[in-house]
């Protein structure tokens, strides 16, 4: 597997809003705004599907 390979996370900010980033940002911000973290997802798009299924199960708030 790739280093350059782009994966995706769902991060819980302290809002309580779940926001999608790639695992450059993700390595970033480790800071105490994250709560949760979720992935990684091999799409942005999958990461996107996941998050749905967050906020329905009540782990998120919508953006």
């Amino acid at each position: 597997m790739s280093q350059d390979t782009q994966t995706w996370y769902i991060v819980k900010c302290n809002t309580g809003n779940c926001e999608i980033i790639p695992n450059s940002q993700a390595d970033e911000e480790n800071n105490s705004e994250i709560l949760e973290k979720w992935g990684p997802f091999e799409s942005q798009g999958e990461a996107l599907a996941r998050r749905v299924g967050l906020i329905r199960a009540g782990k998120c708030q919508p953006i």
